[in-house]
């Protein structure tokens, strides 16, 4: 294929020794020249000797400089250069450019080349000489010879009218067997010229006698031909130095020339790419790599590499033995870089959206380098405490070729997500082709998918994508056409939806509002939690508003889309992982009871440690009680079917906690959960009786064997939740369309659960002295019983036998608490009493009444208890009105004997006479 240059130049090479340079090349040209005058005028000074010992033959000859290399060999083929070699024939470059800072400060000298400074300080040189406008020369550098780096000699750089300059003395080389350093000196031109990687860049530009000079005899001659050619015979100069192979490999790719045949056969000796393998660093490596895949035609480059069986000797990690290294499947790698290089010079959607500039471009060609690595398996991670080692591709490139981090992580991210980026491809090109055909799961050219996608994947997807398409080539090498429109259809799509810049659209929610919405305190649940809000705010591309995304979590219930998909994604993601150590033995993974038996739990040394079995429990998960309070407050009929296997297991795990605090929110969740649960989904999945087994064993946890502090919030949480759950579990039937004794099995199945639940949660502990009881409990107690008896309404007579004695001592032994809200709470149920179980309460009128009286006299002439007297009046004027005739004019006559006994009741009877019964005389 015909290469792709950058820069065009011209066909025919000039032949004339001659060169016209532009006006900046001339001033600098007259600066060099006037420099070199005036050092031949003024011998060095003692601070310009150099420790390089020059040879006498030159020591009484004046300077010749002349540009050297790639300057003159663009400047033949028309390419503007800005980099120029000087070199210089009897001095070392630090020498001469010490002399030239001299020169330059002679006062009026600057002026003579429209100058006005030298740079003082790094910070001055860094600015000055960038651009042919700049009046500033920038400050010498002084590079250090260092072979292992390509560096033979020590050299100075500089800036001066937008050129960066290099100075070096003219030199030859030395080698021996077994280095690439040479034993440098001062050398002829010849010498020069002879020494260097090909013959079109041994040409030199004389600037005493301004024309140009090929001491090889074919510089020009190779330029017409248009082929590379080494100096000397190629074995040697490989040998020599074996970067060189890697260097004509880049002029070839860059000029469009061809590597002579006896060249390349040198390059492919074993001998040679072991030298290569052993004598270069691997910076310098990457050095002219870079160079090459940046270059006008990196598909050459790269075929080179190929061709001359390189690319093991390049690509390797150096640190790795050849016997252990993997072996890169190369196997197609013509295909796969014909393919790249169509895409990237015909044009079309992928070339304009996933390789716009030179660095995309560049990370493709470095991608394609990879691609034989695409098989090679995961390195094993030997340290379970540290990250995983990357994969070989990425070690590769940073070892092998000294690849920058920008470069690394661009190909680690490409080997990482290459098989997701390559599945929703296909997925999104099925549906587009059969948009009929029935899928599962997400629909791949969703917007909120295929943007999520994106952003998982990060900044560079475009370079990942470009990856993807190249593995998928070379894995099937006669589909490149098919594959192409494959990703075509992807990234049309992704335009379609304007989500090429997906990655730049800003949350409209942060960490901090979220968690504040939720009730949450912030924490690392925030990270994916904000993805389900984005990926709302990719459905919803005309919300822009974050007060809008606020209230979609605010609302109550999940009618909001919002919120739906933040209950889904907590309770799969972030709760369920945190329970999932302890979850209930007694429920199944479907959320139904579990009805066969099964095996304890094997007990292991972390089975004991929370810290393991419930994280939720210490301080990095204490978010987790509150998400999940969220959750189920937002929760109603249409979603609680489906995530009901979710939300049990970890309300069951708190509810059977040892721990009373943890046992109170597992309760009090429960309730809520309950209230918003259809019956006839409690009674398919069989829980009913699960939940009654989880929530009776908490009333146990009584004062004063549980702290005070502790029993009132689990009890409280646990009256509601047993109450909630008689009404769920056995629901009012429908009218009764006969008298059939199936109507009636509801009721009377809720009856004896609360029968149950009454006796053990009042009953009970009333029993057991309800005056020595803690005022807290009393009003706990007595805050709630009301509540079980309306429930049983009528059904609630057969507790009244053992209710009323104990309201009694509540009521009226002085050693119970007095306290106005112990007083009238008690009061409350003994009207409950009264009104639920109406029918019977005749018979123990006398117990009421001794209940009422023994209370008015209690609190006869205290200060305070207004409201329990007008609750007692209340309570008198409750029971004459349920009563039978007889039975009320009883109580009234009974009235007067107990004011005829103490007067102090008589306040407590007040208006009984303008009731139903009038007081017989």
């Amino acid at each position: 294929m015909a290469p792709m240059l950058v820069q065009e130049v011209e066909d025919d090479a000039p032949s004339s020794n001659t060169l016209e340079l532009t006006p900046v090349e001339q001033t600098l040209t007259r600066l060099l020249l006037d420099v070199s005058h005036h050092i031949d005028e003024h011998p060095s000074t003692p601070q310009t000797e150099s420790h390089v010992e020059l040879p006498a033959e030159l020591a009484n000859e004046k300077i010749v400089l002349r540009y050297t290399g790639g300057w003159v060999r663009d400047k033949l083929l028309g390419v503007p250069s800005h980099d120029i070699d000087v070199a210089i024939n009897k001095m070392t470059g630090f020498q001469f450019g010490l002399r030239m800072k001299q020169y330059l400060e002679i006062p009026g000298n600057l002026e003579k080349y429209g100058l006005e400074s030298l740079a003082a300080n790094d910070k001055q040189s860094l600015k000055a000489g960038t651009t042919d406008k700049s009046k500033t020369v920038g400050g010498l550098h002084k590079i250090e010879a260092n072979p292992e780096k390509s560096k033979h000699l020590e050299t100075t750089t500089m800036r001066i009218l937008g050129l960066d300059i290099d100075l070096v003395n003219l030199r030859k080389e030395t080698y021996t067997d077994d280095s690439r350093n040479p034993e440098m000196e001062f050398g002829t031109p010849e010498e020069d010229a002879l020494r260097r990687d090909a013959t079109v860049n041994a040409m030199f530009y004389n600037l005493n006698t301004k024309e140009t000079e090929d001491f090889t005899g074919r510089g020009h001659k190779d330029m017409a031909r248009k082929v590379i050619c080494t100096p000397l015979e190629p074995y040697q100069t490989f040998k020599d130095d074996p970067l060189r192979v890697l260097r004509l490999i880049r002029f070839a790719s860059r000029l469009g020339y061809t590597i002579e045949a006896e060249v390349l056969e040198a390059a492919r000796n074993p001998d040679i790419k072991e030298a290569l393998r052993r004598k270069i660093s691997r910076e310098r490596v990457g050095v002219e790599l870079e160079k090459a895949l940046t270059g006008p035609d990196p598909q050459e480059a790269l075929r080179l590499v190929f061709d001359l069986d390189l690319y093991e000797t390049i690509f390797s990690d150096p640190a790795v033995a050849d016997v252990d290294h993997y072996s890169p499947d190369v196997d197609g790698w013509q295909i796969v870089i014909d393919a790249l290089s169509d895409v990237l010079s015909n044009g079309g959607t992928i070339a304009d959206n996933l390789a716009r500039d030179k660095e995309e471009q560049y990370f493709a060609w470095q991608l394609a380098a990879m691609v034989p690595y695409r098989d090679a398996p995961n390195p094993v991670q030997t340290d379970p405490n540290r990250k995983p080692p990357p994969p070989v591709a990425v070690t590769v490139v940073k070892e092998g070729i000294k690849a920058t981090n920008r470069v690394s992580d661009v190909i680690h991210a490409s080997v990482r997500n290459e098989s997701e980026i390559s599945g929703l491809v296909d997925k999104l090109y099925d549906r587009k082709r059969r948009p009929d055909k029935s899928f599962e799961g997400e629909d791949a050219t969703a917007r909120d998918v295929i943007g999520m996608a994106i952003r998982r994947w990060g900044a560079t997807w475009r370079s990942q994508v470009v990856y993807a398409m190249l593995v998928e080539i070379a894995n099937n090498q006669d589909q490149v056409e098919a594959i192409e429109r494959k990703y075509t259809t992807f990234i049309e799509q992704v335009a379609s939806l304007s989500l090429l810049e997906v990655i730049s659209i800003k949350p409209l929610l942060d960490g901090k509002a979220l968690a504040k919405a939720i009730g949450a305190p912030p924490g690392p649940w925030m990270k994916d939690a904000l993805d389900v809000v984005m990926a709302w705010q990719l459905r919803n591309p005309t919300l822009t508003d974050p007060q809008q995304a606020i209230e979609e979590v605010k609302l109550h219930r999940s009618n909001g889309e919002l919120s739906s998909d933040l209950i889904r994604h907590f309770l799969k993601l972030t709760i369920r992982p945190l329970f999932i150590k302890a979850s209930p033995s007694s429920v199944t993974e479907a959320g139904r009871k579990v009805t066969t038996t099964r095996l304890p739990q094997k007990l292991s040394m972390q089975t004991g440690d929370e810290n393991v079995t419930k994280p939720w429990k210490g301080t990095k998960g204490a978010f987790t009680l509150d998400i999940l309070s969220w959750v189920i407050s937002r929760l109603d009929e249409k979603i609680i079917a489906e995530i009901w296997p979710l939300v049990i297991p970890p309300i069951l795990t708190l509810i059977d906690d040892h721990q009373p605090q943890y046992k109170t929110i597992g309760a009090s969740l429960l309730d809520s959960l309950l209230k918003t649960t259809p019956p006839s989904l409690l009674s398919r999945t069989g829980l009913g009786e699960v939940f009654e087994d989880a929530l009776l064993p908490c009333l146990t946890f009584t004062p004063p064997l549980t702290p005070i502090d502790e029993a009132i919030p689990l009890l409280q949480a646990t009256y509601r939740a047993l109450l909630t759950l008689a009404y769920v579990r056995i629901p009012d039937p429908p009218p009764p369309s006969s008298t059939a004794p199936d109507s009636i099995l509801p009721h009377l199945a809720r009856t004896n659960f609360l029968d149950k639940v009454l006796r053990s949660a009042f009953i009970t502990p009333l029993a057991h002295s309800p005056s020595a009881l803690p005022p807290p409990f009393l009003i706990l107690i007595y805050t709630h019983l009301p509540l079980y008896l309306s429930a049983l309404g009528l059904a609630s007579v057969k507790h009244m036998q053992y209710i009323l004695p104990l309201l009694t001592s509540t009521l009226t032994h002085p050693t119970s608490p007095a306290t106005p809200e112990v007083l009238v709470n008690a009061n409350a149920t003994l009207q409950a009493v009264i009104q639920n179980g109406w029918p019977r309460v005749g018979g123990y009128k006398g117990e009421v009444v001794k209940a009422m009286v023994g209370c008015w006299i209690r609190c006869y002439g205290k200060e305070g208890l207004d409201g329990v007297r007008e609750g007692l009046k209340e309570t008198v004027r409750g029971l004459v009105g349920v009563l039978e005739e007889e039975e009320g004019k009883e109580v009234i006559r009974t009235r007067r004997e107990l004011v005829g006994i103490d007067g102090r009741v008589a306040g407590l009877f007040d208006g009984m006479l303008d009731g139903n019964y009038a007081e017989e005389t």
